[in-house]
């Protein structure tokens, strides 16, 4: 596909089998307005998003952090919002098995008159892997440096995007244990902002909870919603936007309200 080709769209999903862009006609995404307990990292990614889509200097952001706690959530929010205040950026998703693809990718959208924020959801690297290498080199740009209309941003489990053990093995048969060990830490450095997520409390999952509830306009009459939602909490052993999101989707299933907005 010719850059001038391609249809003019919010998201796209990078397909690696017929290596190209394919355009999303609804984002799933919430309102940002609605991800409680998460201010700071609010602030910091729409901080940095707003500033690139406006031509100052921005960085590529590592979101790190415990499962549901709203990382991805937050990048398609910060996404939606800076469509709403009235700039043009594409969101462009590239899965975890076609990190290989990064580079012909950012070089393809560098060439298109538009901002564009390259994402990668739940991106980690396991023993064996090399590629990346490849995102490394990617994320640098090379001696050209990284395009200037283009970020990439991720979301992980692990700050430093492989397992321990990786780490460790690695140094272990190297012949210069300390240079192996820097070059996989390394990968993460090439994210200036590193945003990390860590477990809510009990008044931040509830605040999420009364939250839903008034936005999505739920009627709940005879039912003890916030007895409920933390016994929802308890049965799944953790507390989280991912778990209160689960429990409110049950709730309206439950008072047959509909989720579409």
């Amino acid at each position: 596909m010719a850059p001038d080709a391609l249809p003019k769209a919010d998201a796209y999903v990078w397909q690696s089998d017929i290596r190209q862009l394919v355009a999303v006609a609804k984002v799933n995404r919430l309102d940002i307005g609605l991800l409680k307990g998460i201010n700071e990292q609010r602030d910091d990614l729409l901080s940095n998003t707003m500033g690139f889509v406006q031509d100052f200097p921005a960085n590529n952001a590592l979101l790190w952090g415990a499962r549901g706690t709203g990382k991805s959530s937050l990048v398609k929010a910060v996404h939606g919002t800076v469509i709403e205040r009235g700039h043009d950026l594409g969101l462009v998703e590239i899965h975890r098995e076609d990190i290989a693809d990064l580079p012909f990718l950012m070089a393809f959208l560098a060439q298109i008159d538009r901002h564009f924020i390259i994402f990668s959801d739940d991106l980690a690297f396991e023993g064996g892997e090399s590629t990346y290498k490849s995102l490394k080199a990617a994320l640098e740009g090379g001696i050209e440096g990284r395009p200037d209309n283009i970020v990439f941003y991720a979301t992980s489990n692990r700050r430093h995007l492989m397992p321990r053990q990786m780490m460790e093995n690695e140094r272990s048969t190297a012949i210069n244990p300390s240079e192996t060990t820097e070059e996989t830490v390394s990968l993460s450095d090439r994210f200036g902002l590193w945003i990390g997520f860590h477990s809510i409390d009990q008044d931040t999952y509830l605040e999420m909870i009364d939250e839903y509830v008034e936005f999505i306009n739920i009627k709940a009459d005879g039912i003890d919603i916030r007895h409920e939602a933390l016994a929802w909490s308890v049965g799944r052993g953790s507390r989280s936007g991912r778990v209160a999101w689960q429990f409110i989707t049950d709730l309206a299933a439950r008072t047959k309200t509909s989720l579409r907005r």
